[in-house]
């Protein structure tokens, strides 16, 4: 049982979220607009403009662009790697029995999709974006949610959630162990010697969160350099933060409280204004045929409610987990079309799969037809769904499917 304190940071959580999708979808709007505008040249100008400082000491002069994939996007994996930390110790991964089922949920949601694209571009030049359709979009899937407000019900809304922290956290190991580059050994030194340090600041009381922040700002220097995407910086450093399993506010959750306003409202819509900066083109609609096309689109739309559904019926069957009492498993399908919103973790996967400008667009743009149908599928699926299960004569029948 969801303590007070755990239902109402959640239902904040929730409502940012919720607002923070609708401002994600706008900047998507904006962006595409000025990308096909005459502005669009200049915008791409602004994007590859180089800000920072180098000496020979020194390297951080980088493009805009960068500096906000791997540097504003490691505050995002920052409150993302609380948001895991704090379910682990206190929330609804706190335990084997309530973790079971978002857990072998997201498992599926990640094996399928990946297996699919997998088999579809085998042996082509875009096999490497096997873990482009794997991701869910936490702030749109919630989005959707909310949308349906009270027609699905609160414990749908935290398996959402919980399953997407999974997948993050899937995704997380993913980038770290697939898509990283050339390894430099010296740095990686340092920065593993800079996390230790923070776990000995963590092990001896220290509460004062900039004695892990401000460590964390070098290490995420020192991964930059050695290969590893520098956005699992934010991840280590939210592992480090102390925290308790009662009701007292700890430094983990005071940190995850400032920056959940600032990441829904600004940093995530940067990324997005920044990374759909599509400009269409015929071509772009054969690339929905092609077999990078197909396996987005088809890894999000049938993949993902396919593998969450079936991993999570075999998990309750098995007696790993257990259903929550007032979902169906009709419910856990829907839940399974919206988890195909794949929009901020699969561009971002998508930018690390591919050099090629054209690969790269092309995926950019079917994720982005894949997850606005995905979105539309999954809320007028679960509407209808909650409809139907207001008449008493279909309800039981419908909670008993698959059973």
């Amino acid at each position: 049982m969801l303590s007070k304190l755990n239902v109402a940071s959640f239902k904040n959580f929730l409502k940012s979220g919720s607002v923070g999708g609708f401002i994600l979808i706008s900047c998507v709007v904006i962006s595409l607009i000025l990308a096909n505008s005459p502005l669009g040249p200049a915008f791409t100008q602004v994007l590859a403009h180089e800000i920072g400082y180098e000496s020979d000491l020194l390297q951080l002069r980088y493009p805009v662009l960068l500096w906000i994939n791997d540097g504003l996007m490691a505050v995002f994996f920052l409150l993302v790697g609380l948001e895991i930390k704090r379910e682990l110790v206190e929330g609804e991964l706190s335990s084997f029995k309530q973790a079971a089922l978002p857990v072998f949920a997201a498992i599926g949601g990640i094996i399928v999709p990946a297996a699919i694209y997998a088999l579809i571009n085998k042996d082509t030049a875009t096999a490497s974006g096997w873990g482009i359709p794997m991701a869910t979009d936490i702030a749109f899937a919630i989005a959707i949610i909310s949308l349906l407000g009270n027609r699905v019900p609160l414990s749908l809304k935290v398996f959402l959630t919980a399953l997407a922290i999974v997948d993050d956290l899937g995704a997380i190991l993913i980038i770290a162990l697939f898509y990283s580059t050339e390894m430099h050994l010296n740095y990686l030194l340092y920065a593993i010697g800079i996390f230790g340090l923070q776990l000995v600041f963590n092990r001896i009381g220290i509460k004062n969160i900039w004695f892990y922040l401000l460590p964390g700002v070098v290490m995420w220097y020192f991964i930059h350099h050695s290969g590893i995407h520098a956005t699992i910086a934010g991840v280590l450093t939210a592992l480090t933060l102390p925290t308790t399993p009662d009701e007292t506010e700890s430094p983990l959750e005071k940190l995850e409280h400032a920056l959940t306003k600032p990441v829904n409202f600004l940093i995530m819509p940067i990324f997005a204004l920044a990374n759909t900066n599509i400009r269409f083109e015929a071509a772009m609609l054969d690339g929905l045929t092609s077999s990078l096309g197909l396996g987005i689109i088809l890894g999000l739309l049938v993949g993902k409610p396919v593998g969450i559904f079936c991993f999570s019926w075999l998990s309750v069957k098995l007696g790993i987990s257990s259903l929550p009492s007032d979902v169906t498993w009709l419910q856990v399908l829907g839940l399974g079309l919206v988890a195909g919103i794949g929009f901020t973790m699969s561009i971002f996967i998508a930018l690390l799969s591919f050099n090629d400008p054209v690969f790269q667009t092309q995926a950019k743009f079917a994720i982005l037809i894949a997850s606005l149908i995905a979105a539309t599928l999954g809320f007028l699926f679960l509407k209808k769904l909650s409809a139907i299960n207001k008449q008493p004569e279909i309800k039981g029948t419908a909670s008993k499917i698959v059973s």
